[in-house]
């Protein structure tokens, strides 16, 4: 099969790779139709995360399933179906704690990071990590079906209510699905980008926008915000925590939700305190997390947020969209299967 392989040092090849076996009873090969760019893929390519070179990257992926194992029991061939990349053990202390998202057996299980990924025809999981999908998913909405699970994780965290102000650092896919999930919950939302492309795409989904590149950001956010700074900042750029403590409000909670391995930020613990400020990592979701997000995807208006789709071929193309100048793009995805589709975007003939 054609897979994308890390190589270390940014650089990704197009390769023929094994097609994965089923090595076990409850194992399920997929054919992927498709996988979204993550933010963390980006991460790798630029040194930002580590990964195990000569891994197959990506993980935010839907496809079709194309055989299973004989004790598999919730999926057939033919189903259409998202893949849950955040595995775990079951059996270390956090997992029968519920914190499967702590596992303490994740080493060489990180989907697309230490554990071949789904930039490729196929992938194999267990039973487990394969959902099936409600009827009538659309492809464009199924794809974002595991950052929705990142995000309902991290707002979680942040313990929103009715009578919270919420402010999202960034703008792309991860920013908006934060602000819609959000907004379920608090009193108001506030979006912040600096992208002009972002920034537009942005105003068109929420009432509440600033351009954080303008003479004063603080100022627009609180103004934004009705006059008061944000209960609750999420910081989705994984760069902007300084930020971030310095614009929640006293007693707010701050959320650190990006990747990214080469930023730091001195805090000092008295400010926190004088200020009851709380700083929150909420790590991976925790396995109860990703069925919500396949029941939720249906109800959130996100029709617009997958702006492009590019064959295998073309992913020098696709990760280029993703620059880390002047955004071009809002969620890309690399579609593995070239078969003709139907209008809902996946592969004809797909249950």
């Amino acid at each position: 099969m054609r897979a994308l392989v890390y190589l270390g040092s940014g650089a990704l090849e197009l390769r023929e790779h094994p097609v994965p076996a089923l090595p076990g009873r409850d194992d399920v090969r997929v054919r992927v139709t498709g996988t979204g760019i993550c933010g963390t893929d980006r991460k790798i390519l630029l040194g930002h995360f580590p990964a195990r070179e000569g891994v197959v990257l990506g993980h935010e992926s839907v496809g079709v399933v194309e055989s299973t194992g004989p004790d598999v029991t919730s999926v057939r061939p033919g189903d259409r179906v998202v893949v849950n990349p955040t595995l775990y053990c079951g059996r270390c202390r956090p997992c029968r704690r519920g914190a499967t998202n702590f596992c303490r057996n994740k080493r060489g299980t990180e989907v697309g990071v230490d554990r071949d990924g789904t930039y490729a025809d196929y992938t194999v999981l267990p039973e487990r990590f394969v959902e099936r999908l409600p009827d009538g998913v659309p492809f464009h909405r199924a794809v974002l079906i595991e950052p929705l699970a990142c995000v309902l994780n991290n707002v979680l965290a942040a313990d929103v209510t009715y009578a919270d102000t919420v402010t999202v650092l960034g703008a792309g896919p991860i920013g908006v699905l934060t602000g819609l999930v959000a907004a379920r919950r608090a009193r108001r939302v506030v979006v912040v980008e600096t992208d002009p492309y972002r920034l537009t795409a942005a105003r068109d989904t929420f009432e509440r926008v600033v351009d954080a590149g303008g003479p004063d950001p603080v100022k627009a956010i609180v103004t934004a915000g009705d006059g008061h700074r944000p209960d609750v900042v999420l910081d989705t750029t994984g760069s902007a925590v300084e930020q971030a403590l310095r614009l929640v409000a006293d007693g707010g909670r701050v959320v650190a939700m990006g990747f990214d391995d080469t930023y730091s930020v001195p805090v000092r613990p008295l400010y926190l305190t004088n200020h009851g400020i709380s700083l929150l990592g909420a790590g991976d979701y925790r396995a109860d997390v990703f069925p919500v997000a396949v029941e939720l995807i249906g109800e959130l208006p996100v029709d617009g947020l997958v702006t492009h789709q590019l064959p295998l071929e073309r992913h020098e193309e696709a990760f280029g969209l993703l620059s880390s100048g002047s955004y071009g793009a809002l969620k890309v995805v690399i579609r593995s299967d070239p078969a003709p589709v139907d209008a809902d975007g996946w592969p004809e003939g797909a249950r």
